[in-house]
């Protein structure tokens, strides 16, 4: 019998008042962008999709992800975009840290020693998405403040398919130094 999969990713997860300030940012641009916002407890920055993965590997995931060692860093959302293609509307930075880079390229090259190709071949542009199927109708309101983000932990989450969408079940974390 095939061993169960689980459907995995890693992220940054932001604390309640970068969500908050997310959510309230995805609330003032939905009135020109329409679609479907994320919920609050869904909010997140992918580092690296992994996809489906058998159950009992998620231990040698998390271990190999454990050994990863990258410093802390602060991120300063500032400006909002869309994606015609896929029709989503994300927050992200005009320019991010270097200590974000080392951190996906160090959780890349400890998922490539489990024999885990990452799952696409795009490079890494850090977002957020706060609307799905989103078709702005005019400009894209400011961000205003940026919202500053300080990151200290990566999550290693599990993404469940539901009649509602996506939810989100962390299966570990680590923190940076």
């Amino acid at each position: 019998m095939a061993d169960a999969t689980r459907r995995v990713f890693v992220a940054l997860w932001p604390d309640p008042a970068v969500a908050d300030a997310l959510h309230a940012l995805s609330a003032r641009a939905a009135p020109c962008c329409g679609g479907r916002r994320m919920r609050h407890d869904s909010l997140h920055l992918t580092l690296e999709f992994i996809g489906d993965v058998a159950e009992s590997r998620v231990p040698a995931v998390l271990a190999a992800l454990a050994a990863v060692r990258a410093d802390a860093f602060r991120l300063e959302l500032d400006t909002l975009g869309h994606w015609p293609h896929n029709h989503l509307l994300w927050a992200g930075c005009r320019a991010w840290p270097a200590a974000l880079d080392r951190l996906v390229v160090e959780i890349r090259r400890a998922l490539a020693g489990l024999g885990m190709a990452p799952a696409t071949g795009a490079a890494f542009f850090p977002h957020v998405t706060l609307i799905r199927k989103a078709r702005p109708s005019g400009p894209l309101p400011e961000v205003g403040a940026p919202i500053a983000w300080p990151v200290s932990a990566w999550v290693l989450v599990e993404s469940c398919r539901t009649a509602d969408g996506a939810s989100y079940r962390r299966l570990g974390s680590g923190m940076l130094g």
